[in-house]
């Protein structure tokens, strides 16, 4: 089991970013997905989450109305997009694989994260 986030970087406050992670090693379309971060000196922040079949989708307080979380079963790729950053947004953000196909929070696979910074 694998997952490889990639799309983060450098972004002004405002901007926006969409972040992907790819997975292999399981059955993709089986599983519900989440995202989470960690910021400087914080602890592990669950932001959103989708159902396997992407029918359902969760979201943090922080993030809502200004992240999107996608998934292609197809292409066994998972995606955040993030608008209207903002520098509170700066963080690593890791992708994880749920242990069932409907939101448990019990996740038993990490990604290495991408980082986010956000600033001007």
């Amino acid at each position: 089991v694998q997952l490889v986030e990639s799309g983060g970087g450098l972004v002004q406050p405002g901007g926006s970013l969409r972040l992907s992670c790819t997975a292999s090693g399981f059955t993709f379309g089986s599983y519900s997905m989440s995202w989470a971060r960690q910021a400087p000196g914080k602890g592990l922040e669950w932001v959103s989450g989708i159902w396997s079949d992407g029918s359902d989708t969760y979201y943090a307080d922080s993030v809502k109305g200004r992240f999107t979380i996608s998934r292609d079963n197809a292409k066994n790729t998972l995606y955040l997009q993030m608008n209207s950053l903002k520098s509170e947004d700066t963080a690593v953000y890791y992708c994880a694989k749920d242990s069932g196909q409907y939101l448990r929070y019990e996740y038993d696979r990490w990604g290495q994260g991408t980082q986010v910074t956000v600033s001007s």
